[in-house]
């Protein structure tokens, strides 16, 4: 152990008890707020749907306090109780190249990690998911999804850990830049993969064959300048009762896709107005924007690494008795979190602007009021707490309250035909 053994042990204690905290107040706060139903929500959301959201959200928040304690426990293994270093020699007896080898090492932190935590899923999908009436996922559909998750992570994790072992090992000191770019390609190469290569191995797509919605819908992407791919009906019943909509991919590949229990929940209008919101993200180049941003958080994130791999103090303070390429890369890559965690804030609140942006946006473009019931609905459904502690959402909320998004939305005016 050195001084960063100390620095880095610190750091994980802060982190995590800042989170603890934080999900303590939660929980109280959702408590304190259970009885009643907000002022502002009376007539459209029931006493018991709401404190259905309240239970949900509490017993949400009590398997976080789990599963952070377990991230705990088996971050402290692999590096000061020497999980990494015991697996790097496992794989060196294999006599493998060092690329091999330290791929190997690093697939199989990711699988280990993979494989503890998935009491807590299990948990989560059978037990917390099927109190509240949301599973409707078998074991069976469950152990599928994983296996084809765990295919996927070594299908597509492995080639891209060789390649960049190998820009390490001979590229030379700017090598963090070569390595940045191909993430970025390999980034851009799974969002246009996803829609039509991966996504379809997990639910069925199909075309949205509502004549009436479906012209209502085409008549709002032509009002709003937007072209697709096709407007798709995804089968998430299959696995939950959520309803959810979303844009994937990019340039001509782009699709929007519904989960089938949206459409059996909302009117056209609402419709028309959830997928108006969504325009807005892509209309306000709120992807792009985010893109930007993560790249840029990368291309930092590597040269530090560029310069903290050539220290022998990283490796010593972390466990790690025999410095090497792979083992750089996975400590990173696992410390990294605990230092960067008070940035949450900083992204939460970029993504809440981006949900005010998308708001506004679909007001002028749908009818604000068809938003508004659409909302309502989707936090009943869904039982998303309708008063969330306000420093947790600070740290955790992508999208705003309830109460703040329904009263921003409730100032906008009619439907117009341009912006």
């Amino acid at each position: 152990m050195n001084t960063f053994t100390y620095v880095f042990v610190a750091a994980l204690i802060i982190a995590h008890a800042v989170e603890f905290w934080l999900t303590r107040r939660q929980v109280a706060h959702v408590l304190n707020h259970r009885d009643s139903v907000p002022e502002e929500f009376e007539g459209s959301i029931t006493l018991d749907a709401h404190q259905k959201a309240a239970d949900y959200t509490i017993e949400k928040n009590r398997l976080t306090k789990f599963s952070s304690i377990l991230d705990i426990a088996l971050l402290m293994y692999f590096t000061v109780g020497g999980g990494i270093s015991m697996f790097a020699g496992v794989w060196a007896e294999f006599g493998l190249s060092p690329i091999a080898s330290g791929t190997g090492l690093m697939m199989s932190i990711f699988l280990i990690s993979h494989v503890v935590e998935l009491p807590l899923s299990i948990y989560q999908t059978f037990t917390v998911e099927e109190k509240f009436g949301f599973n409707r996922s078998t074991p069976k559909q469950f152990m599928i999804d994983q296996a084809l998750e765990l295919c996927l992570i070594v299908a597509l994790g492995t080639p891209l850990i060789m390649v960049i072992l190998w820009v390490m090992a001979d590229v030379g000191t700017l090598w963090w830049l070569l390595a940045w770019l191909i993430l970025m390609a390999f980034s851009l190469f799974l969002t246009w993969a996803y829609p039509t290569f991966i996504a379809p191995l997990f639910n069925k797509f199909t075309l949205l064959d509502n004549q009436e919605l479906k012209t209502r819908i085409e008549a709002l992407l032509d009002r709003c300048g937007f072209s697709s791919k096709g407007i798709f009906v995804m089968d998430g019943s299959r696995r939950s009762g959520h309803g959810n909509a979303y844009f994937t991919g990019f340039g001509s590949n782009k699709r929007i896709v519904f989960f089938d229990t949206l459409l059996e929940t909302l009117e056209p209008e609402e419709v028309e107005a959830v997928l108006a919101h969504e325009l807005g993200h892509f209309k306000r180049r709120h992807v792009i924007k985010m893109m930007v941003s993560s790249s840029l958080m990368s291309l930092i994130g590597l040269a530090i690494l560029g310069w903290i791999a050539q220290q022998n103090w990283f490796y010593s303070g972390l466990g790690v008795t025999t410095p090497s390429d792979a083992s750089a890369l996975i400590l990173f890559v696992l410390v990294s979190p605990v230092f960067t965690v008070f940035m949450q804030p900083i992204t939460a609140y970029f993504k809440r602007k981006h949900e005010f942006e998308a708001d506004d946006f679909a007001s002028m473009f749908a009818k604000s009021s068809a938003l508004i019931s659409a909302l309502i609905k989707l936090y009943r459904d869904n039982a998303a707490t309708l008063t969330p502690d306000p420093l947790y959402t600070a740290f955790h909320y992508s999208h705003p309250p309830a109460s703040v998004r329904i009263a921003n939305l409730s100032k906008k005016g009619v439907r117009v035909s341009s912006a």
